[in-house]
């Protein structure tokens, strides 16, 4: 298996061209004031040209409404539209209806529990991404740094579409890959030096655990 890999948001064209020569798969731009991610779409659009064509473009908004939505996809003309707030199942195919772009729909997991609410959007969203819980106290739905038990995964249907994110590391890359089915995996603040500024030496570790990962895989060796 080849997992798909997102960086997410991006600000500089250093930080992209390096995600997607080490072979991110996807790449997020994050529109969210709050956010230290944060990113205008005339900005967001002139880095995604970088690498158009050779890396999935992801639009990540939280609860925005079309008239944002419209905004950014004129800019940035994104692949893929990613949910990351209280959007409903309607308003998810809503979204899908009036902009024609796939849908990842982004939830926050702690629990079993949690993972109930995907039912309702099961057949409406094009794929998952789950998160960890923001911490007591935070603004930001995604990108805290934080992750969760991944052995509450293996309750989910094997068929499935989702990539994990959360406290995602080089340091736990394999073990998030080999104890779940996720197809991809989502990270942000697992390549930063600080909140918001990507560190070239964390992309590079990153990817070259990722390697290591495969070569493992392919070899037959548990990693």
């Amino acid at each position: 298996m080849t997992p798909d890999i997102k960086i997410c948001g991006l600000k500089t064209p250093e930080a992209i061209d390096l995600a997607v020569e080490r072979g991110a798969s996807h790449v997020g731009f994050i529109f969210f004031e709050k956010s230290p991610r944060h990113i205008d779409p005339l900005s967001a659009g002139a880095l995604a040209d970088r690498v158009r064509g050779r890396a999935k473009i992801v639009a990540v908004t939280v609860n925005a409404d079309n008239e944002e939505l419209e905004e950014i996809i004129a800019f940035l003309k994104p692949d893929i539209l990613q949910l990351h707030g209280a959007e409903t199942p309607e308003r998810v195919l809503n979204v899908k209806a009036v902009f024609g772009l796939p849908v990842m729909k982004a939830f926050s997991i702690r629990e079993t529990d949690d993972l109930r609410k995907l039912d309702a959007y099961e057949g409406l969203a094009d794929r998952f991404l789950l998160d960890a819980k923001a911490p007591e106290g935070s603004d930001l739905p995604g990108g805290n740094g934080v992750s969760f038990d991944w052995r509450i995964l293996s309750a989910l249907d094997a068929n499935i579409d989702y990539m994990l994110s959360g406290g995602l590391t080089k340091d736990n890359a394999a073990d998030a890959l080999s104890m779940t089915k996720a197809r991809g995996l989502d990270l942000s603040s697992g390549v930063e030096s600080a909140p918001g500024v990507k560190d070239p030496a964390k992309i590079n570790a990153f990817f070259d655990a990722i390697d290591q990962w495969r070569s493992s895989v392919s070899k037959g060796v548990k990693p």
